[in-house]
């Protein structure tokens, strides 16, 4: 970028990092400016600007460019490098901005979800609307069993004992509570008498004090042993109470997840190019470069769904149209991984898209492997 001419009073003569004679506003020893930002305010400001963003067009080049599939890799690797911003620190970037934005945008659409939602809250507007007793003991018994069924499918999961047991109490009390509203004479003694056949299949097991669907006593133990497992429990019964602790936990570590996955899914493109013999560093910048404009892609998407309320309040159909934009949005990532893998390594159609097919399988699987330990990491340190 050109920069006015200092006056030759303000010119050093030789720089002052390295003492070599300059011939220029740069140093050709070290390269440090002749511009100093202790001597003039606008230079300071360009310097914390240029430092923090970079922002002498690279930074504005180098977005513009990765909309357009391969450009910007192709590019890259044939030299032209000056001209962007390195691969790793755009990533870095868009990765920080997007998950920025990203909790902004779960934490909005969590706002209203409260304790106690996430469990029983369907099974409490059926009660309310209960016009008599009977019908009060057949939808407990309903939700009883259940409850008796999901216990049996996934009681062994860690935490789960737990949650299914603050939700068994609750559909109890809830209907012992509209039964009384009913004003039903006789209440406690029909309760132990009119068992509904729904009732009678979540108790078929055996008493309730040591059915697997109906516990009356203290909270199940730990089905993990050990101190590890115990912590577990206690933050999945949390999030009950606040659900939006987790997905803070997974943003907080989806960053170090997507930055594990890059290498790896460079990998699976020198597996697949082998024989183009590019080096394993060329797959890794078409990775980095894929995986921000994927973040660039998902940063658009959270920024349209802040602005869509405040739009649908004052201009519906622009709201209609970042909706729209959304979707488009995300139909088209998969489309631009695909024309960018074709672009970068210039092979025909047909083969393009099996190892794409393959790519994509081979990520997804990679993806899970990496995702559900750190979910689980995230979990524990709740």
């Amino acid at each position: 970028m050109s920069r006015p001419s200092l006056p030759a009073d303000e010119l050093p003569r030789s720089c002052e990092n390295c003492g070599t004679l300059l011939q220029g506003h740069y140093c050709h020893a070290c390269g440090q400016s002749t511009h100093s930002p202790v001597r003039h305010v606008g230079h300071a400001v360009e310097e914390v600007f240029e430092s923090f963003w970079h922002l002498d067009g690279r930074i504005f080049r180098t977005v513009r460019d990765l909309f357009v599939p391969g450009r910007i890799a192709n590019r890259y690797l044939d030299g032209q490098r000056v001209r962007y911003v390195a691969p790793m620190r755009l990533l870095v970037i868009l990765t920080l901005l997007t998950f920025f934005v990203a909790k902004f945008v779960i934490q909005d659409a969590m706002q209203d979800v409260g304790p106690g939602q996430l469990r029983t809250d369907r099974v409490a507007v059926e009660l309310d609307h209960a016009r008599s007793a009977d019908e009060v003991r057949r939808l407990r018994g309903e939700a009883l069993a259940g409850i008796a069924d999901t216990r049996r499918t996934v009681g062994a999961w860690p935490g789960a004992s737990p949650q299914l047991d603050v939700a068994e109490a609750e559909v109890r009390a809830h209907a012992e509570s509209r039964i009384a509203e009913l004003g039903a004479e006789g209440a406690a003694a029909a309760e132990g008498n009119a068992e509904t056949p729904a009732e009678g299949r979540a108790a078929a097991a055996g008493p309730a004090s040591d059915a697997p669907g109906i516990r009356t006593g203290a909270p199940a133990p730990p089905t993990i042993g050990g101190p590890i497992g115990e912590r577990i429990e206690r933050n999945v019964v949390r999030l009950g109470d606040e659900p939006q602790l987790f997905v803070r936990a997974v943003l907080g570590v989806a960053p170090t997840a997507l930055f594990i996955l890059v290498p790896l899914f460079a990998v699976l493109l020198k597996l697949l190019y082998l024989f183009q013999r590019r080096l394993y560093l060329e797959h890794v910048v078409v990775g980095l470069y894929s995986h921000a404009a994927l973040m660039l892609g998902l940063l658009l998407v959270f920024c349209g769904a802040l602005a869509a309320p405040w739009l649908a309040a004052r201009a519906p159909w622009a709201a209609g149209t970042v909706h729209v934009v959304q979707t488009a949005l995300l139909w088209a990532m998969p489309v631009y991984l695909l024309l960018m893998q074709k672009r970068v390594y210039g092979q025909s159609w047909p083969r393009t898209l099996l190892k794409f097919a393959v790519l994509g399988l081979l990520y997804f699987a990679l993806f899970l492997s990496v995702a559900i330990p750190m979910a689980g990491y995230a979990l524990y340190a709740l």
